[in-house]
């Protein structure tokens, strides 16, 4: 298949991202036990929320039914932001330490896009396959506060993608290290507990003490769950949507670049080692 021209660009990474998608698709046995281990984990949470919750109704901002939404949306981003891994980043590692990078970089396709592609074919999986049915099932089982417009889950989707985005661009940065690292198995570790702490998987952001609560809040990982949960809560109002998409794609470019210039950085040095 040829792809010529900025539309023939754009449909190759089309057909990548809708490969992504068909690939974690097949995992169906994987789905299942995904779906099951999230939403047991779901219940835990939800419990622990409730009884914590009890004793400080409106703890972080938020009341009884919020925090419980939050908690399920916990679950149905888990994967869909991969705060855990699981992308695109343990293949693209494993490609660098074998040497097979050198053929990654001789497609007429840019590398970064390329697995950027692929990842957003398994985050709308993951979205649909793992997190709309634990999410059901947290509503038929609690009093969860919902969106009632459609403008407010579309602009939780939107602030969804751009959550992806930034986790992409965290993970290409860390799987890039295997440029230098024997084993980058200890950096991918490092970044998802990173990311599981900061992201407010754990807790939500506002509930950190202090300084940890305004660092964490700043950080990119925040852009994974606490501010698509937030937009999804409708705690961003009128222009504030604006600002939290901002502080969304503001991060994304940033890290995106970075992830650019190490690539070129490491592409060099493929080069210069005769790979």
């Amino acid at each position: 298949m040829r792809f010529g021209g900025k539309g023939g660009e754009v449909r190759l990474y089309a057909v990548v991202a809708a490969g992504g998608f068909r690939r974690h698709a097949t995992y169906r046995v994987a789905t299942f036990a995904g779906v099951f281990t999230n939403t047991v984990f779901g219940f835990i949470l939800a419990y622990t929320y409730t009884a914590l919750w009890d004793e400080r109704p409106h703890l972080g901002g938020y009341d009884m039914s919020q925090a419980l939404t939050y908690v399920w949306l916990g679950q149905a981003l888990l994967m869909t932001c991969a705060m855990m891994g699981g992308g695109f980043e343990d293949e693209l590692m494993e490609r660098i330490r074998t040497g097979d990078i050198a053929v990654d970089l001789y497609r007429p396709a840019d590398l970064q896009l390329w697995w950027l592609a692929g990842d957003l074919g398994r985050a709308a999986f993951h979205l649909l396959g793992r997190g709309i049915v634990p999410m059901v099932l947290g509503a038929l089982a609690f009093d969860l506060a919902l969106p009632g417009s459609p403008w407010r889950w579309l602009a939780f989707l939107v602030s969804v993608a751009l959550g992806v985005v930034v986790s992409f661009a965290v993970r290409f940065l860390v799987a890039l290290s295997a440029f230098w690292l024997l084993d980058g198995a200890g950096a991918m570790q490092i970044a998802w507990l990173t990311g599981l702490f900061f992201s407010g998987m754990l807790l939500p952001l506002p509930l950190f003490p202090g300084v940890l609560g305004e660092v964490a809040r700043v950080l990119p990982w925040s852009s994974l769950l606490q501010v698509p949960a937030d937009v999804f809560l409708g705690r961003y109002p009128g222009r504030e949507l604006l600002r939290a998409y901002a502080f969304q794609a503001g991060w994304a470019v940033v890290l995106l670049l970075a992830g650019r210039l190490l690539q070129s950085v490491a592409t060099r040095r493929v080069v210069v080692q005769g790979g």
